[in-house]
């Protein structure tokens, strides 16, 4: 497994965020995740982003994080924000996530970041039992969603 850092807008970025939005989209029967996101924000020091590669080189998992800092939206000063995190349907169960996980922590901590926070949902139970195994404890609610009592919001400190 090769793991590389990619750009958000790379094509298989595309390709991996076109599928996530499209599993979204099924488990909670609407557009999928409307958070607006750009490339920049995944930019070096400002975020990273992550492709994972078999060995014929197609892409199978994916991450990223931003850098937040205090704001109307509930985050505060030195968060990094988990993005994006999506293992397709064929390579999942192989310590994928895991592995993209301890990936992009360690690159926010090496870019100064202090705290890891994400969001996820009530349908995702996978990724709820993936944050909690590595020591993600909820926290206030922060970011796009907020507002919606299917929304759960995790935070792990970076030290």
């Amino acid at each position: 497994m090769n793991i590389r850092r990619v750009p958000f807008d790379h094509p298989d970025a595309v390709k991996l965020n076109d599928q996530v939005q499209a599993e979204y989209a099924e488990r909670y029967g609407d557009e999928g995740d409307v958070t607006p996101l750009d490339a920049t924000m995944f930019e070096p020091p400002l975020g990273m982003y992550f492709i994972a590669y078999d060995e014929q080189d197609r892409p199978l998992a994916t991450g990223g994080w931003r850098t937040q800092d205090e704001n109307d939206e509930g985050y505060s000063d030195g968060d990094a924000e988990l993005k994006r995190m999506y293992v397709v349907p064929q390579a999942r169960g192989l310590g994928l996530a895991r592995r993209i996980l301890a990936a992009l922590e360690s690159d926010a901590r090496t870019a100064g970041r202090t705290r890891m926070v994400l969001e996820t949902g009530t349908e995702q139970p996978e990724a709820i039992a993936l944050y909690t195994s590595s020591d993600y404890e909820p926290c206030a609610k922060f970011g796009h969603y907020r507002d919606s009592p299917m929304s759960r919001c995790f935070a792990k400190p970076l030290h």
